[in-house]
C-alpha cells in the first residue's frame, strides 16, 4: 500500500490518502467503517470525509437497507479516480496513434500481441512448477502488484476470484480493447488448462475493479 502513497502532490494529509486507497480497494463505505479501519472516532473520520468532499476526490450517496435510517456511503469521483497513476497515458495514446497511422490496426495488433507475449513468458516462468492454483494465483497478484493492478485474490466455495482494483494503462486499454483481450488470454494460459477463467467485472466498462472468476474444471 505504501507504493500507491505517491498521492502527496495532492493536498491530502495521510490518513485521507489512506481513506483514498481504502476506497479504490473496496469500495463505496460508510464512515463507521472507515474510522475503525483508521482508527478513527465516526465523528473524526466524517470530518476528514468533509473536506475530501470538498476537494472533489469522493462523493456521497444515500443507501436504504429496509427500515431504519439510510446509509451514507463515501465513494471515489472520476477526479479521485484520475489521482492513481495511469502509466504515462498521454504518451501512450499518442504513440498508439502514431502506430495505427503507420501501420494501421494490423499493426497495431502485432504490436499488442508482441507485447503480451513476453509478458506471458515471465508468467509461465513464474509459474512453473507450481501445481497448486492458490500458488499461480500467489504469483499472479504478487506480479501484477508490482505493475501497479493492486491484485488480490479469494476463494468463494468451489470458485476463485482475481481482482485487480487499479488499471495502470486504463487509458491506453479503453482507446484498444486488444489489451484486455490479451491479458485474459495471458491469464487463461498461466493459470493452466484445469481451469475456467471468465471476466465478470471490466474497468473500461465502467466498474470499478476488473475482476475474473476462474472455475476449476475437475469439480
Amino acid at each position: 500500500m505504501e507504493k500507491y502513497s505517491a498521492l502527496g502532490f495532492v493536498s491530502l494529509n495521510q490518513t485521507q490518502k489512506r481513506m483514498l486507497m481504502y476506497l479504490k480497494m473496496h469500495g463505496a463505505q460508510p464512515a463507521a467503517v472507515l474510522a475503525g479501519e483508521m482508527g478513527l472516532t465516526n465523528e473524526g473520520a466524517r470530518q476528514h470525509l468533509m473536506r475530501m468532499m470538498e476537494e472533489g476526490w469522493i462523493s456521497s450517496e444515500s443507501q436504504s437497507k429496509g427500515v431504519g435510517r439510510p446509509i451514507i456511503l463515501y465513494k471515489i469521483t472520476a477526479a479521485g479516480f484520475g489521482l492513481f497513476p495511469d502509466a504515462h497515458a498521454e504518451l501512450t495514446l499518442q504513440l498508439l496513434t502514431s502506430v495505427k497511422a503507420l501501420f494501421g490496426q494490423e499493426g497495431l495488433d502485432r504490436l499488442i500481441q508482441s507485447r503480451e507475449q513476453e509478458t506471458l513468458k515471465q508468467y509461465q516462468s513464474g509459474v512453473e512448477g507450481m501445481g497448486r492454483l492458490e500458488d499461480r494465483l500467489d504469483y499472479l497478484v504478487s506480479i501484477r502488484s508490482a505493475e501497479g493492478y493492486m491484485a488480490e485474490w479469494y476463494q468463494d466455495g468451489d470458485l476463485y476470484f482475481l481482482v485487480e482494483n487499479h488499471c495502470p494503462i486504463c487509458a491506453a486499454a479503453t482507446r484498444c480493447q486488444g489489451f484486455c483481450q490479451a491479458e485474459l488470454q495471458n491469464f487463461r494460459q498461466t493459470l493452466g488448462e484445469g481451469v475456467k477463467v471468465e471476466r465478470v467485472e471490466h474497468i473500461v466498462q465502467g466498474a470499478r475493479r476488473c475482476a475474473y472468476q476462474i472455475t476449476t474444471l475437475d469439480k
